[in-house]
């Protein structure tokens, strides 16, 4: 790829970006983020198919594979290595998946005792 003024710049952006994320602190606010949105999510999402009630086990099977599909994702072999975490940290983007998951998941079961109670 050529370098362009275009590609300079969202190279420059990137890299601000990951030196801006270093701090734990701003790292830790994205993955509450990720928290809270992922929860939102999930009762926006059982308040939508609930309410038409029409194809609601196609969304609770989509729902299972895509958790179990970032299950898959965080928990390979590759992020438990410990010799591994020592040179290269885990992304920040599959901490933040995770938690989004994790938010999905409380929601829904929430929302389940809810709706049982």
């Amino acid at each position: 790829m050529q370098r362009t003024r275009l590609s300079t710049l969202i190279d420059d952006l990137g890299d601000q970006l990951s030196l801006w994320l270093v701090n734990p602190w701003r790292r830790v606010s994205l993955v509450l983020i990720s928290l809270l949105l992922g929860y939102f999510c999930a009762v926006s999402l059982a308040a939508i198919a609930g309410q038409a009630a029409v194809q609601d086990t196609t969304v609770s099977a989509i729902l299972v594979l895509a958790a179990e599909l970032v299950n898959w994702l965080v928990y390979s072999r590759r992020w438990r290595d410990p010799e591994l975490l020592k040179k290269v940290p885990k992304p920040l983007w599959i901490d933040c998946l995770n938690s989004f998951k994790i938010g999905a998941v409380y929601g829904l079961c929430l929302e389940a005792f809810k709706l049982g109670s």
